[in-house]
C-alpha cells in the first residue's frame, strides 16, 4: 500500500537563537512539500518552535521524554509537558541515549507509552552496531529492541513510528545501501505484522548519514516511509532538498 512519507529533523545538541529562527524560516519558506515533516528540537527551543511553526503543516516535537509522568526526577522532562507545547512527535530509544545514557529496552518502551498516554507519537529507533553487523546478530538485535515496544504497548503498538538506524551509520558518513535498509525495514514490517492490525500503515524511517544525493534512492525502496534525519537537518537547503526528494 501507499504510505505518505515522513521526514523528522533531530537536530541532537544543536542551536541557538537565532541560528533556529533561520533554520525554521528557510524550512517555512520552502513550503509545501509532498510528505509530512517535523523537527525534533533541544526542549529549551520548544515553545519558540511550536510559535513559527504554529498555523503552518509543519510538526515539532522532543528528542527525548521521561518514562514517569511527574515527580522527584530532576532534570527529566514528562509527555504532559510536551503536549502542553503541541509536540506532535518524541524521539525514544536513539542509539545515543542507549549507549551514552544505558537505556535499556524496557526502559525505551515505558517511554514510548508514557508519550502515548499524552497524545505524542513516539519515533522509536531500532538499529546494530558495526560489530552485531558483522557478526550476522543485526536481525536479532533489531527484533529484540522492538519486542520490548510491542509487548508494553500491546494492542497501541500500531501507533508508534519506528526508525531504523544503523549505529555504523549515524553521522559517520557511512550509509547502508538501500538494499541493506530496505532488508531490515521489511524484517521489521514483518514483526510489527504480526503484533498489530494497522501494521501496513505504519511508517517506518530510516536514518544513518541521509543525505540530498541518496535520499531519493533510499525513499523509493517499498518499506521505507521517509528518514530521521540528522547532520543535514541542521542546514535549510540540505533539508528542504531531502523533503523534496519524499514522493508524496
Amino acid at each position: 500500500m501507499s504510505r505518505r512519507k515522513l521526514v523528522v529533523g533531530n537536530w541532537k545538541m544543536h542551536g541557538s537563537r537565532s541560528v533556529n529562527a533561520a533554520l525554521l524560516d528557510g524550512i517555512v519558506q520552502a513550503r509545501p512539500f509532498g510528505c509530512d515533516v517535523a523537527v525534533c528540537v533541544p526542549f529549551p527551543f520548544l515553545s519558540e518552535t511550536a510559535v513559527t511553526l504554529s498555523g503552518s503543516d509543519l510538526r515539532w516535537g522532543a528528542q527525548d521524554v521521561s518514562s514517569h509522568e511527574q515527580g522527584a526526577f530532576t532534570g527529566e522532562v514528562s509527555a504532559g509537558m510536551l503536549a502542553e507545547f503541541g509536540c506532535r512527535y518524541a524521539i525514544v530509544g536513539h542509539s545515543e541515549r542507549r549507549a551514552l545514557h544505558a537505556e535499556s529496552d524496557q526502559l525505551v518502551a515505558d517511554k514510548a507509552k508514557a508519550a502515548l498516554g499524552r497524545g505524542v507519537t513516539p519515533i522509536v529507533c531500532v538499529g546494530e552496531t558495526l560489530a552485531q553487523r558483522e557478526a550476522g546478530e543485526t536481525e536479532a538485535v533489531v527484533k529484540r529492541q522492538l519486542s520490548a515496544v510491542i509487548h508494553t504497548l500491546a494492542h497501541c503498538a500500531g501507533e508508534i513510528v519506528v526508525a531504523y538506524e544503523p549505529v555504523w551509520a549515524i553521522g559517520t558518513g557511512l550509509t547502508a545501501t538501500p538494499e541493506q535498509a530496505q532488508a531490515v525495514h521489511a524484517l521489521l514490517r514483518a514483526q510489527l505484522r504480526a503484533a498489530a492490525a494497522r501494521a501496513d500503515e505504519m511508517k517506518i524511517l530510516y536514518g544513518g548519514s541521509v543525505k540530498p544525493d541518496n535520499a531519493a534512492t533510499l525513499f523509493s525502496q517499498p518499506d521505507i516511509d521517509g528518514g530521521l534525519i540528522g547532520g543535514a537537518s541542521l542546514k535549510a537547503a540540505d533539508f528542504v532538498a531531502i523533503c523534496r526528494a519524499s514522493p508524496a
